[in-house]
């Protein structure tokens, strides 16, 4: 297929302004919100602009170079890629994350639309750089750095990717009830949930994690403990970290299996004891969730699919 020929998919994203306006109807009702708390509604619409202008580049940009889909991060769960679509997303470095999981093998391009507002460890490449790196990409001559995720599958038969992290525990902020079972040990128990983290994410919710046990361990033991280790492990490791929020030991509850690494094809099992508000979610997307409650089994480990960054 020649290169002009191939379908470019640009992910965008609303603005801040464009959620406060879906929220209040209009600008002027979601300025007079914004100001009324105190804030400064001239920022959102610097952002508003800068983004627009961005998008309306980047679909020249890449014109010049392919067939151009624009597509919102809303519809990523039921869009139907091509296998030989070039994807383009127009940052944050979290809808970077959120596309990943929605692909399988195609290429993604990550670009900054505002390097002096966002720092973008995902964003490598500015709206300046897209008529280049798009070329290069669909030549072949651009490196691809892969990425591993977490899976999470169920007895129900549904099944959740985790570019960043999964999270299974409570909706609300209640205790989550669970056994988890990794090997041969297995335990029940009861906490505020379990992060499981890849290494692309373990710079992420994991990183609070450690900071948290950290800054304990200093309080509570003598002044020579040791330091933590980093959490941050590479994008490309075939293994997984998980770690259990707030256990809490009890007659019927343990609090001994709550940290561990899942090197491939090794699991770990949870199997839901809330009879409601259990969920699986991933990267801190909320709504892109799978009920977890009594009686459904999760199957956790390291994805039997990659995401591919353009570098």
């Amino acid at each position: 297929m020649a290169a002009d020929d191939r379908r470019i998919v640009l992910i965008t994203r609303p603005t801040r302004l464009d959620e406060l306006v879906a929220r209040f109807n209009t600008e002027r009702q979601a300025q007079f919100y914004i100001e009324r708390l105190g804030a400064d509604f001239s920022d959102y619409l610097i952002e508003q602009t800068g983004y627009r202008d961005a998008v309306a580049r980047a679909a020249i940009a890449l014109a010049a170079v392919g067939r151009v889909q624009r597509l919102e991060r809303k519809f990523l769960p039921n869009f139907v890629f091509g296998p030989d679509d070039l994807i383009v997303v127009l940052g944050q470095d979290g809808l970077v994350a959120n596309t990943l999981k929605y692909l399988d093998a195609q290429p993604v391009i990550g670009v900054n639309p505002d390097p002096a507002r966002w720092d973008g460890v995902l964003l490598p490449f500015k709206v300046a750089d897209l008529d280049r790196i798009a070329r290069d990409t669909l030549a072949g001559r651009r490196q691809v750095r892969h990425v591993v995720m977490a899976q999470a599958r169920l007895n129900t038969g549904q099944t959740l990717y985790g570019v960043n992290d999964l999270f299974i525990g409570p909706r609300s902020h209640i205790s989550a009830r669970y056994t988890i079972r990794l090997g041969e040990h297995e335990e029940a128990q009861s906490s505020s949930g379990v992060i499981v983290s890849t290494g692309l994410g373990s710079s992420g919710w994991l990183k609070s994690i450690y900071a948290g046990w950290s800054a304990t361990t200093r309080v509570l033991l003598p002044a020579d403990a040791l330091q933590a280790p980093s959490p941050a492990f590479p994008w490309d490791a075939e293994r997984l970290h998980f770690a259990v929020r707030e256990p809490f030991p009890s007659r019927t509850t343990r609090a001994s299996l709550v940290f561990g690494r899942l090197e491939a094809p090794a699991t770990l099992t949870l199997v839901s004891q809330m009879p409601e508000n259990g969920v699986i979610f991933s990267d801190g997307i909320e709504a892109d969730f799978l009920d977890f409650n009594s009686g459904v089994r999760a199957e956790i480990g390291v994805a039997d699919k990659r995401g591919h960054l353009v570098v």
